[in-house]
């Protein structure tokens, strides 16, 4: 996302003219644990990679109140290599909801917002997860991700995420 500045000149007696400039938000400052930088900010924002994808298992819980709240049951997936020489491996998902982690960590200081959703890539091959919206000090922990009835293949480390500034 863009941040502007804003400076005022003046053109005559009355006349005054607004000179806009816009520059990128750093979103590095707020990210730990990138795995490959160049990459991660070549778009519009600041791609996040999976570290590991789990299988919810038992239901969890929720209440009015928050007394009885109860995380969901969950089991890693493994990954498979296509080769032996590969460096890494590959998550072969069915149609379902599953856990996603990151390799990266926010923090958020107080005076931003930022903005979580899936790549465009990611939702062209059938899987997705919500929207989030991020403030200060909150963590990104992990999210659910839904996979169509065609499954998808993600391999370890992959950008599934973008972050921008909101």
């Amino acid at each position: 996302m863009l941040e502007e500045t804003a400076a005022i000149r003046r053109l005559g007696a009355d006349l005054f003219i607004l000179d806009l400039e816009y520059t990128r938000m750093d979103l590095t400052a707020f990210v730990d644990d990138l795995v490959y930088e160049p990459t991660q900010t070549e778009g519009r924002g600041l791609d996040l990679t999976v570290d590991s994808i789990s299988r919810i298992t038992e239901p969890g819980r929720v209440d009015f109140g928050g007394g009885e709240l109860d995380p969901a049951e969950t089991e890693p997936v493994a990954t498979e290599k296509r080769d032996s020489e590969d460096d890494y491996g590959w998550w072969e998902l069915s149609e379902g909801v599953y856990q996603i982690e990151y390799n990266e960590t926010l923090s958020i200081p107080a005076d931003v917002s930022l903005v979580f959703q899936i790549r465009d890539a990611v939702r062209a091959r059938g899987a997705f997860h919500p929207t989030l919206h991020l403030g200060a000090s909150e963590k990104l922990g992990s999210v659910p991700l839904s996979v169509g009835e065609g499954g998808i293949k993600i391999k370890e480390n992959a950008r599934l995420s973008t972050l921008l500034s909101g």
